[in-house]
């Protein structure tokens, strides 16, 4: 990071950020070419979780490519001034760089879901066989991250 002083070494602050997120961007390389989506996921032990139809251009690109990159951002604020270029931005995040894949065995399926859901609810939930068939759940197993702060 070009910015030592904005960087955030704490694990345990880089993961508040995380589970603070209410969404994250994917983003993938398709043949030379970025692709990036905004998802609602779940985090755990250095894991995401990402649910998705079982068919579309994200899950052809992940069985072609296993690269991936994340990033979730929180308290963002746009600080005003008089000149354009005083204008600034406050915000935390976090980037992060591994490897995806396609979930295939049914009870890690699951646990994937109550980890995505957990991130949202604190409810428990029952998820029916056929949604778990119908669903495919992506897993990006987390190489290294970085935590940014952001102030004006």
């Amino acid at each position: 990071m070009r910015r030592s002083d904005r960087e955030i070494t704490d694990q345990a602050a880089i993961e508040a950020i995380i589970h603070e997120a209410e969404f994250c961007r994917l983003a993938l390389v398709d043949g030379g070419q970025p692709y990036i989506i905004p998802l609602s996921f779940g985090y755990r032990d250095k894991v995401l979780y990402f649910h998705s139809a079982v068919e579309g251009k994200k899950i052809d690109i992940i069985k072609k490519a296993s690269k991936a990159c994340f990033e979730v951002d929180v308290n963002t604020k746009i600080i005003e001034a008089k000149a354009a270029c005083s204008w600034g931005v406050e915000y935390q995040s976090v980037i992060a760089f591994g490897e995806v894949c396609l979930v295939e065995d049914p009870g890690e399926k699951r646990k994937a879901f109550d980890i995505i859901m957990a991130h949202y609810s604190e409810k428990d939930f029952q998820i029916p066989n056929k949604a778990l068939q119908g669903t495919a759940i992506i897993k990006m197993e987390i190489d290294e991250m970085t935590g940014k702060l952001c102030r004006a």
